[in-house]
């Protein structure tokens, strides 16, 4: 498995509206850097060798450069322009990867990523062609219908996670397809152009970073494993 191509793509569209900050959230410090900073030296670190891909809004690409140059200036990064939707960013940055191999798509706001997870969804994408992280539901789920709440089995319910890991030749195609509503993340995407996903345990500390609280807990995970 060490000769197939390694891609990921880092997507981070965040304007900071829910953070409460004038600062789009990825580049807000964390720990002495700015939050996207983390998630690419955890797929350095994790698979030496591996093409990074920064999707961001058009007026923040300067400031991207900027900030890898800066603070992670030994990681190559091919920073591209993002789209009107997740589908249409992530589909930029799929344009930059011209051969075969595995393509991770994570959240540039989840700085938690871990060694073990990378590798875990890599192994299962080679093996079945995707790997979707997922963690179960902890708290009660209702549903509302026509005004009527009712209660839902949460142990029949997967939060989903990032990184969605594909072999190129299932999600490079799904992303020549026409944007759809219900596109909310990759895997949906895959499974409109036919093919299966496969989930995958994911990790608990894996949260994404969307209101300042986010910002203090991811704090405290990331002090607790450097322990």
């Amino acid at each position: 498995m060490t000769d197939i191509r390694k891609y990921a793509v880092i997507v981070a569209g965040g304007r900071g509206t829910r953070m409460g900050s004038p600062i789009p959230k990825q580049f807000l410090p964390f720990l002495g850097k700015p939050l996207l900073c983390y998630a690419f030296e955890a797929f350095a670190k994790a698979m030496p060798g591996i093409k990074l891909i920064l999707v961001l809004p058009a007026d923040q690409l300067k400031s991207a450069e900027i900030v890898l140059k800066s603070y992670i200036g030994g990681i190559n990064v091919t920073v591209v322009e993002g789209g009107e939707t997740r589908y249409h960013s992530v589909q930029n940055g799929l344009r930059k990867i011209n051969d075969d191999g595995v393509v991770f798509v994570h959240d540039g706001a989840r700085p938690l990523i871990s060694n073990d997870l990378i590798h875990r969804c890599y192994k299962q994408a080679v093996e079945k062609g995707s790997a979707i992280p997922c963690i179960p539901m902890s708290e009660s789920v209702r549903i509302i219908e026509n005004g009527i709440s009712k209660p839902v089995d949460r142990d029949m319910l997967r939060i989903i996670q990032t990184p969605q890991t594909f072999r190129t030749e299932l999600i490079l195609p799904a992303f020549i397809q026409p944007w759809q509503p219900f596109f909310t993340d990759e895997a949906t995407v895959v499974e409109a152009n036919g093919t299966e996903v496969f989930l995958i345990d994911g990790l608990q500390d894996n949260i994404k970073i969307t209101v300042p609280e986010d910002m203090i807990m991811a704090e405290v995970l990331l002090k607790a494993r450097v322990k």
